[in-house]
């Protein structure tokens, strides 16, 4: 399975360039925001997408993103030789959904709607309006599996490929929830830093790392195994649970480990054939510890290192998606766009853009709840 086309909304701004761009520049997508800050009357650090859009898809930011990543992945594939099989499928990550709608139909709507305004809440409905414009009719799905759900969606897109389910998948990963409040509760749980400016306060496999800023995002492929030039390809992918706590990581990091081992097999490619470890990269210690071990105890600190969260922020749900676009562009562009060190760091951690030396890509993608996962992305 390739990934055929790309389409991109961040904190940089909509579409895939400026997506680039923002990583090429080193600097963070984070802006200070008012009202976001302990009791709502400071300001805080957050990576929000602008407003922008089609106004004619939906009312709301999240649906107009929803459907401007889409459009632009098929788009971008078209352009890159993609002619839609008989059968095209649908998946979309999410874990939330439409957060600020949702929060405006309750505390200024008091839960009350016109049903033209009230059906762009369900989860259903961004796809409806996706599969109408382009007469899509394969198998369509919502996945969420925490922070892992868009490895999880190019996971089960390898699936539905493979059992014919469909010839081709549009996978579109989506969070737009970094509100006030959202941000208060993950400041509160320990693992959010708002009150400094994110390559300060989010250090993956650095030395002082205190925490992830919160961004936003939709990113949105489509996988195919027939296009004349794709970006990269989709080697295999493994998913499993610690079945430990709602929050925290398994101290033992034992099914960690084994979720990159059964990446690997189901791939079919050595841990000595990684070139790249994409990390998660939250910069919480007990990520940082649980990155430590694989990369030593799987890949024996082998491949270059790099994490996007201190760029782009942590994404929630589209995390995963917004990382392997950007692994997927560097296959076709020659460059990873890691971002810059500023604290002691690990000996195999990239410090800003690089040039890109090909080979294999490891992709680990955690979740609350205890859900992992591994993507392994290869030369298409």
């Amino acid at each position: 399975m390739t990934i055929a086309g790309i389409g991109a909304v961040t904190g940089y701004g909509w579409g895939r360039e400026t997506f680039w761009q923002g990583l090429l520049s080193g600097a963070s997508a984070a802006s200070t925001q008012s009202g976001y800050g302990p009791g709502r009357d400071q300001d805080a650090w957050v990576s929000l997408v602008p407003d922008g859009g089609d106004p004619q898809v939906s009312a709301s930011r999240y649906g107009r993103a929803v459907h401007a990543a889409a459009r632009e992945a098929i788009t971008d594939a078209r352009d890159r030789g993609w002619q839609p099989g008989r059968t095209v499928g649908l998946l979309h990550a999410i874990v939330l959904g439409d957060v600020a709608n949702w929060r405006d139909f309750y505390l200024i709507d008091n839960g009350h709607r016109r049903s033209r305004d009230y059906l762009p809440l369900l989860p259903s409905t961004p796809i409806s309006v996706l599969l109408q414009e382009f007469g899509f009719h394969g198998p369509t799905m919502n996945v969420s599996a925490a922070c892992s759900s868009a490895n999880v969606a190019l996971i089960t897109a390898k699936l539905w490929l493979n059992a014919g389910m469909a010839d081709d998948v549009l996978c579109v990963a989506t969070d737009l929830s970094a509100t006030p409040d959202m941000v208060e509760h993950f400041v509160q749980l320990g693992a959010s830093v708002a009150d400094a400016e994110p390559l300060q306060a989010c250090r993956p496999f650095q030395a002082g790392s205190r925490g992830f800023g919160i961004g936003e995002a939709s990113v949105a492929f489509v996988l195919t195994r027939s296009a004349d030039r794709p970006y990269a390809a989709v080697l295999g992918g493994a998913m499993t649970n610690d079945a430990y706590h709602v929050i925290s990581v398994d101290p033992s990091h034992e099914r960690i480990l084994d979720c990159a081992r059964r990446a690997l097999a189901d791939a079919g490619v050595r841990a000595t054939d990684v070139t790249y470890f994409n990390a998660h990269g939250s910069g919480t210690r007990q990520c940082d510890v649980a990155e430590h071990h694989l990369v030593g105890h799987v890949f024996a600190d082998r491949p270059h290192i790099y994490a996007l969260k201190p760029l782009v922020g942590h994404c929630q749900g589209a995390s995963a998606a917004v990382e392997v676009a950007a692994a997927a562009l560097s296959y076709d562009r020659g460059i990873v766009p890691a971002a810059p060190i500023v604290a002691s760091a690990h000996p195999r951690l990239l410090d800003g853009a690089a040039a890109f030396e090909g080979g294999i890509t490891a992709k680990l993608s955690l979740g609350m709840g205890g859900n992992n996962s591994v993507v392994l992305l290869g030369a298409a």
